[in-house]
């Protein structure tokens, strides 16, 4: 199985389904397409609830890196951001569909954990929606995004 078919869509929901979406999050995160495994041990520390993958309004996301002048907490290269975000916006035309966005639910926003060039790209290949899937710290977070 290639890392595409590996962490995609459909293997997010088998996972959901298993009730292991938990574990997917980790292992795609550790994998060589995210290489985020810091990011997985933290989220797995403080994620009690995942749910999806479902689709998001992109401009529902609060990116947490992105290019200079944006709202972000990192920033990263234009140069490198620029280049990134455009194959990707190609790719999206193409037809790719990327690895769901791993989203957490925090003081009611919905803050892009892993995906950011992603989200971009989909934004710039003409899409208005991401699959993702969402982390809960709280039950109570989960039922305010389960109502929303």
């Amino acid at each position: 199985m290639t890392t595409r078919q590996e962490y995609s869509v459909e293997s997010a929901r088998a996972a959901a389904d298993r009730g292991e979406l938990d574990q997917w999050v980790s292992d795609f995160l550790a994998s060589p397409g995210s290489a985020n495994a810091e990011l997985a041990h933290i989220l797995s520390d403080r994620v009690k609830w995942w749910t999806g993958p479902m689709q998001l309004p992109i401009n529902e996301l609060h990116r947490l890196a992105g290019p200079p002048g944006d709202p972000v907490l990192v920033v990263v290269d234009d140069d490198y951001w620029r280049d990134d975000v455009e194959e990707m916006g190609d790719k999206v035309e193409d037809g790719w569909e990327p690895p769901p966005m791993v989203v957490t639910y925090r003081d009611g926003q919905l803050v892009l954990e892993d995906g950011n060039h992603r989200a971009e790209g989909l934004r710039q290949g003409g899409e208005t929606d991401a699959w993702a899937v969402v982390g809960f710290e709280t039950a109570e977070d989960r039922d305010r995004f389960a109502a929303r």
